[in-house]
C-alpha cells in the first residue's frame, strides 16, 4: 500500500515522501479501514521533526485521525460502513488498522473530508476542556490560537456543550485582524489580537478566566496564571513556544489554582475507548444538530502531503487541513 514516510532530518515539509509500505496487521477487535481522508495535525509536524515519537506498538507512519470505509469489520461495524476514527498512527496510508472501540460514525450531513477533521480535535478538547479543566456553564474560558483546530473547537464546544443554558463565556487570542475576526465568527465573546497587545490586562479587565486552555507554552504560562480567577484551572495541551518554563509557585498557591495538562496519543486503548464513547454521547449530537461545525479549511492530495505540512508550518491557517487519498 502507499504511505507517507519521512527521510533526512524531517525538519522541512519536503522531507515527506511517498513509499510502499506493508499492509497493517488487523488483530482481534480491530477493523481495517480504507482511508479516504486523513487529518493533518500539529503532532504530525512534531513527529516529522523527531520531537514526538510514536508510543510502543504504534505505527511509525504519521497520522492520528482518518475517515474512510471499513474493509474488514467486526460486529456492529460491518464491511462497507463509512466511519471516522482516532488512530494511534498510520493515518497517512491507504489502509489503517483501528481498535473498533475508537470508531465513530460519520455525523449526519457531513462529508468524509469534514469527518476526518474531527476525531483528534474533538477528543483532545473534550478531554482537556470538559474533563481536566472541569469547565462549567457560566464560567469563562481563555483559549489561545482561536484560529487553530484546537482553538476553533474549544470556542464552539464551550458555547454549545451546555446547550440547556447560556453556555460558557469564551475569551480567545489570535494573531492579526483576520484570525481575530475568524474566532469572533465562531462565537468567541472577546477576541484579543496578541500581535497588537499583551492579553493579560484585557483578560483581567474582563473578569479573568476560570479555565485556560493553552497550546503555546513558553512565556504564555506565567501570563496565563496571571489571568486565572480564584480556584482557576490551567490546562496545557501543547507548547508551540517551549515546554520548559519558570513558574512563580506563589501565584498558584495564592489563587488555589490547578495546573494540569494531558496528551491524547499515549493514553491506553481502554481510556481512549471511554473517551470516544463520551464524545459520541455528548458531542456528536451537537455536531449533527449544527451547533458545532467542522472547520475544514483545505483539502490536499495525498501525493502533496508536504504542501499540507508547509501550510500548517506557516501558521496562517484558520481551521483544519486534510489529505485526500
Amino acid at each position: 500500500m502507499k504511505a507517507i514516510s519521512v527521510h533526512n532530518s524531517g525538519d522541512k515539509p519536503d522531507d515527506l515522501y511517498r513509499v510502499d509500505a506493508p499492509e497493517p496487521e488487523v488483530p482481534d477487535g480491530h477493523v481495517l479501514i480504507r482511508t479516504r481522508f486523513a487529518g493533518v495535525n500539529r503532532p504530525d509536524i512534531l513527529q516529522r521533526r523527531g520531537l514526538y515519537p510514536p508510543p510502543p506498538g504504534a505505527s511509525p507512519i504519521l497520522g492520528l485521525e482518518v475517515a474512510g470505509v471499513i474493509e474488514k469489520g467486526v460486529p456492529g461495524w460491518p464491511e462497507g460502513m463509512e466511519v471516522c476514527a482516532l488512530v494511534n498512527g498510520g493515518g497517512y496510508a491507504e489502509r489503517v488498522s483501528v481498535d473498533a472501540r475508537h470508531l465513530l460514525p460519520i455525523p449526519k450531513g457531513l462529508s468524509l473530508a469534514e469527518a476526518a477533521s474531527l476525531p483528534e480535535n474533538v477528543l483532545t478538547v473534550y478531554a482537556n476542556l470538559i474533563e481536566h479543566g472541569g469547565l462549567q456553564a457560566g464560567e469563562t474560558v481563555l483559549v489561545h490560537g482561536g484560529n487553530s483546530g484546537i482553538g476553533a473547537m474549544t470556542i464552539q464546544m464551550a458555547k454549545a456543550i451546555f446547550n440547556d443554558t447560556l453556555g460558557a463565556r469564551v475569551i480567545a487570542t489570535a494573531r492579526g485582524a483576520a484570525k481575530c475576526a475568524y474566532a469572533r465568527g465562531l462565537g468567541a465573546d472577546l477576541v484579543i489580537d496578541s500581535e497588537a497587545q499583551d492579553f493579560v490586562e484585557p483578560v483581567k479587565a474582563a473578569g479573568g478566566a476560570d479555565v485556560v486552555l493553552d497550546i503555546v507554552g513558553g512565556d504564555f504560562v506565567a501570563k496565563n496564571l496571571a489571568c486565572l480567577k480564584m480556584r482557576g484551572r490551567m490546562v496545557q495541551v501543547g507548547f508551540g513556544k517551549s515546554s520548559t518554563v519558570e513558574i512563580d509557585l506563589r501565584r498558584i498557591m495564592a489563587r488555589q489554582a490547578v495546573l494540569t495538562g494531558s496528551m491524547l496519543r499515549p493514553r491506553s486503548p481502554d481510556e481512549k475507548a471511554r473517551l470516544t464513547e463520551a464524545v459520541r454521547e455528548r458531542v456528536w449530537p451537537l455536531i449533527e444538530s449544527g451547533l458545532i461545525k467542522p472547520i475544514l479549511a483545505k483539502t490536499v492530495p495525498f501525493s502533496q502531503a508536504a504542501e499540507a505540512h508547509r501550510w500548517l508550518d506557516a501558521g496562517d491557517h484558520c481551521g483544519k487541513v486534510v489529505l485526500e487519498l
